[in-house]
C-alpha cells in the first residue's frame, strides 16, 4: 500500500501542465531521433541533455523530458526497421527479419501499429516491474558499506561489455580511458593536482556533460558525415504504408508472444550490462521455438515476429532503470547518461534516493506511465509523419544537432575553454567507434570513477590498509563472483550469441542504404 500511495503523489506531480508538455514533447522528438538510423536513445538523451540545463529545468523535469525522449527513441526504432529493413538502432535490428517481409507486401501500417503496441505493453510492463522491483532493492541495498560498494562499481565496469560483446579487451581500455579522465583535477582529500598540467580550467575536473555531448553527439555527427555524405538517411518511396491497424484476430493471436517477451525482456534489462540487445534477442529466439519451431513462419512476415522484440527491447529499457535508480549503477548505455544528469542535479541515485528525494523518483515514475500512453496515441495516428523524417538530409540534420550541442553546453558554463574539450571530446569518440572501442564504458569511468575511489579508500582506511575487506562480506564475495562471471562469461558465449543474431537476419535483407 505503501507503494501505491506514493506512486498516487507522483501523479500528483507528473500531472502538472509543465510536466505533461515536457513529457509530450520528450516523446514526439525521442520518437523522431530514434527514427533515424544511428542516433538511437543514447544519442537522443545526450543531444537534448544542455537544451534542458539551458531550459533551467529543475530535477523531476529534467528527467521527465529525457526518459521520455528515452522511451520515445525505443519507441521510434522501429520504423527504419520495417519501412527500410535498416535499425534505428542496434535492439531494432531483430525487427527487421519480420517487419521488413511485412512492409514488402503491403503491411506496413499494420506492422508498424502492431510494433507501437507491443512496445507499449513491453514498457508499461516493466514500469510495473520498476515500482514493485526498485524498493525491494533498496532494503538490499542498505546493507552495502564502503567495500560492497566499491565492488558493486567493479562489477559495472565487468558486464558492460554485455553478453553480446566479443572483446572484453576493449571494453576494459575503455573503463580505463574513464577512468583516468576521472582523477583529472584536485584531490579532494589530499589536495594535489592530478593531471591537470596548470590548466587552471581543469582544477575542478572534466565535467561529465561535456564528456558525454562530445562523445555521443558530435562523434555521431562525424560518423554521419563520414557514410552518408549530403543524401538523405533513407528512402522509403517504394513502400506502401496500407492500413494502420491491425485486425482483432492478429492482436489475440500475439498476445501470449507479449506476455512471454515482456517477462524476458524485463529480466535481461535488470541484469546488468544486458540491455536491451540481448532482451530483443532472447524474445524473438523464444517466440520462434515456442510457435515456429519448424521455421516456416518467423522471417517472411509473421506479425509475431514483429512484436517480440519490439516487446522485448521496450521491457529491458524500462528493467535498465531499475539497478540505475535502486543501485546507482546504470543497466545500460542510456541509463548512464541518465546517472550522470541525476549527479549534475546534485541527486545521488542509490538506497537513499527513494528516501531523501521521493518526489523526483516517483515522480518520474508516474511520468513514465503517462508517456507510455502518449507515445501509443502519438505512434498510430502519426506514422505517416515519422516516416517523413527518413527523408531528412544529413546536410540539415547534422548541423542541426551540432548547433544544439554548441549552444547547449555554452548555455550551461558559458566557457570556450568547454567548447573546445567537447570537440576534443567529439574527436575521440569518432576514432573509439573507428576501432570499435565501446563509448558507454568511457562514460561509466568518468561518471563512477570518484565514487570508487572515495568508497576504496574509506574501505581501506576503516580496515586499517587490510585489503581483504574487499572480501569480508558473504554480500561482497557474491558481487565479485558475479563481477568475474559476467566479465568471463562474454569470452566463452559472446561470438556465438553475436554469430546467432547475425544468422537470424537473411543476408539478402541485410542491405544498406546510404
Amino acid at each position: 500500500m505503501d507503494i501505491l500511495a506514493s506512486l498516487a503523489d507522483g501523479f500528483l506531480i507528473a500531472l502538472t501542465v509543465e510536466n505533461l508538455f515536457l513529457a509530450l514533447i520528450g516523446c514526439f522528438l525521442g520518437t523522431l531521433m530514434g527514427a533515424l538510423p544511428g542516433l538511437g536513445p543514447a544519442n537522443g538523451v545526450a543531444i537534448l541533455i544542455p537544451i534542458a540545463f539551458s531550459l533551467g529545468l529543475g530535477p523531476t523535469p529534467s528527467l521527465i523530458l529525457l526518459t521520455s525522449v528515452y522511451y520515445g527513441a525505443m519507441y521510434g526504432g522501429r520504423i527504419s526497421s520495417i519501412l527500410l529493413n535498416i535499425p534505428g538502432d542496434e535492439p531494432a535490428m531483430m525487427t527487421c527479419l519480420d517487419g521488413y517481409p511485412m512492409a514488402q507486401q503491403g503491411k506496413a501500417g499494420e506492422a508498424l501499429s502492431l510494433s507501437g503496441i507491443a512496445s507499449f505493453v513491453g514498457a508499461f510492463f516493466a514500469t510495473w516491474g520498476l515500482v514493485l522491483l526498485a524498493p525491494q532493492l533498496v532494503k538490499i541495498a542498505l546493507l552495502f558499506g564502503p567495500a560492497e560498494y566499491f565492488v558493486l562499481f567493479t562489477l559495472a565496469f565487468a558486464t558492460l561489455g554485455g553478453i553480446s560483446s566479443t572483446n572484453q579487451a576493449k571494453s576494459a581500455l575503455a573503463a580505463a580511458i574513464g577512468l583516468g579522465i576521472a582523477m583529472i583535477g584536485i584531490d579532494t582529500q589530499t589536495g594535489v593536482q592530478r593531471f591537470t598540467f596548470g590548466e587552471i580550467h581543469l582544477f575542478d575536473g572534466i565535467d561529465f556533460l561535456i564528456a558525454i555531448v562530445g562523445l555521443f553527439a558530435l562523434s555521431e555527427v562525424f560518423i554521419f558525415l563520414e557514410h552518408h555524405r549530403g543524401g538523405a538517411v533513407g528512402k522509403s518511396g517504394g513502400i506502401q504504408i496500407g492500413r494502420l491497424l491491425p485486425e482483432m484476430a492478429v492482436l489475440k493471436r500475439c498476445l501470449p508472444t507479449m506476455g512471454r517477451s515482456s517477462i524476458i525482456g524485463f529480466i535481461a534489462g535488470v541484469l546488468p550490462g544486458a540491455g536491451a540487445s540481448l532482451g530483443s534477442f532472447l524474445a524473438y529466439s523464444l517466440e520462434k521455438q515456442v510457435v515456429d519451431r519448424e521455421g516456416k513462419t518467423f522471417g517472411t512476415g509473421d506479425p509475431r515476429g514483429v512484436v517480440a522484440p519490439e516487446v522485448g527491447n521496450n521491457a529491458a529499457s524500462g528493467g535498465a532503470l531499475v539497478p540505475m535508480l535502486a543501485l546507482g549503477v546504470p543497466g545500460s548505455g542510456t541509463t548512464a547518461v541518465l546517472l550522470a544528469v541525476l549527479l549534475s542535479l546534485n541527486i545521488t541515485p542509490g538506497p537513499l534516493l527513494f528516501t531523501q528525494n521521493p518526489d523526483v523518483v516517483w515522480g518520474l515514475i508516474a511520468a513514465l506511465f503517462i508517456a507510455n500512453f502518449m507515445l501509443l496515441a502519438l505512434n498510430i495516428p502519426m506514422v505517416g509523419l515519422f516516416t517523413r523524417v527518413l527523408l531528412i538530409p544529413t546536410r540539415i540534420l547534422m548541423p542541426v544537432v551540432a548547433m544544439i550541442s554548441f549552444v547547449g553546453i555554452y548555455g550551461i558554463s558559458g566557457s570556450t575553454f568547454d567548447l573546445m574539450l567537447m570537440v576534443g571530446f567529439g574527436v575521440m569518440g569518432w576514432v573509439l567507434r573507428k576501432i570499435d572501442v565501446p563509448l558507454v564504458p568511457v562514460i561509466l569511468g568518468i561518471l563512477l570513477g570518484n565514487e570508487m575511489e572515495v568508497n576504496l579508500r574509506r574501505a581501506m582506511t576503516i580496515s586499517d590498509g587490510d585489503w581483504t575487506a574487499l572480501i569480508g562480506s558473504p554480500l561482497a564475495v557474491a558481487l565479485w563472483v558475479i563481477a568475474i562471471t559476467g566479465f568471463v562469461l562474454p569470452m566463452i558465449m559472446g561470438r556465438r550469441v553475436k554469430s546467432r543474431i547475425e544468422a537470424e537476419r537473411p543476408v539478402e535483407e541485410m542491405q544498406q542504404v546510404d
